[in-house]
């Protein structure tokens, strides 16, 4: 169970769900170095935390050194902590995100956002590119013409287009965000999770690869999971599909073991 208290960031469980929350509201979000050491260390924590089913989630001028480790510690928890956290991830936005705030909603595995969010890309306004990963990011996730358009424009945009250009699964009025969050993640409760697991890392992986390569590696890692599902979901499901007829495919989960559940 995670105990440490930080600064920046807040952590919160109920019911299964994790809230990691930027705690800077004088600074309206912004990152800083603190920020970036204090989420690093909080991700490495929750990743083992038995209680986290699903998770949402121009200091040290005069210290290199400082800087450096701070540097690090963005790029780990931005991208490579948040898109391989082993529980399902959403990123829940609801109010702005700029620049290098696209790389940690990109790492989740979904996202929501309010309707009135306000999301951009302004760095060609201040005379730099979008660096870190931050491109690579808008490329990998937004078509290529309107990466292309937000990019070279510094043009913000709202979380109803950001649904509708594909930046987020759903926008939603405000006061209905963190219900509409919730029900997601309770959602994705009933699944078991070693499949979440496998599924997702499976998606990212072949997203990268040809036909061939995809296929070897679906299949070794189908095989894989047999091993390491200790509820035994496949043969759970199909027993009910099959025998039972208790579960219909496309319509929920199905009815997992109370014994399995954690």
């Amino acid at each position: 169970m995670t105990t440490k208290k930080y600064d920046t960031v807040l952590i919160e469980k109920q019911g299964g769900i994790t809230w990691l929350i930027m705690n800077r509201p004088d600074k309206r979000n912004a990152m800083s170095p603190q920020l970036h050491l204090e989420m690093d260390d909080a991700l490495a924590e929750l990743a083992v935390d038995p209680q986290t089913q699903v998770l949402y989630f121009r200091a040290n001028d005069d210290a290199p050194a400082e800087r450096a480790k701070a540097r690090h510690a963005s790029n780990q928890w931005r991208w490579h902590r948040l898109s391989n956290f082993p529980q399902p991830t959403i990123a829940m936005v609801n109010g702005y995100c700029f620049g290098g705030g696209f790389t940690q909603v990109c790492a989740c595995d979904f996202a929501l956002a309010a309707d009135d969010a306000v999301f951009g890309l302004s760095e060609v306004n201040w005379g730099i590119l979008p660096g870190g990963i931050v491109s690579w990011n808008v490329a990998q996730t937004l078509n290529f013409r309107d990466g292309m358009y937000y990019a070279l424009t510094g043009d913000t945009f709202d979380g109803k287009k950001a649904k509708e250009i594909g930046f987020v699964n759903f926008s939603y009025p405000k006061a209905k965000l963190k219900d509409e969050t919730i029900k997601l993640a309770k959602k994705l409760m009933e699944k078991s999770p070693a499949v979440l697991r496998y599924t997702k890392e499976a998606l990212r992986a072949v997203r990268f690869m040809n036909e061939p390569q995809a296929a070897d590696y679906l299949n070794a890692k189908s095989d894989a999971l047999r091993f390491v599902d200790k509820e035994d979901s496949r043969t759970q499901g199909m027993k009910q599909f099959l025998d039972e007829k208790t579960y219909r495919p496309g319509f929920g989960a199905f009815k997992r073991e109370k014994a399995s559940r954690r």
